[in-house]
């Protein structure tokens, strides 16, 4: 079975490295792959809100 990929089917990779838990949530950095871009977030609401920003940036 072989796979291919069109130029339409490229995702979106993040690298998410939690550095701590406070208050009931997480602390870190998410690396966008694609976009080579490195942010850091202060809760899980807000890693959200990034992963959602990018996949917002790739409609345009």
């Amino acid at each position: 079975m072989t796979n291919t990929i069109k130029e339409n089917d490229i995702g979106n990779s993040f690298v998410i490295e939690v550095k701590s838990r406070e208050n009931y949530t997480w602390q870190g950095t998410i690396t966008w792959v694609e976009g080579k871009q490195k942010e850091n977030f202060r809760s899980a609401l807000e890693l959200m809100k990034l992963i959602d920003s990018t996949l917002e940036k790739k409609e345009d």
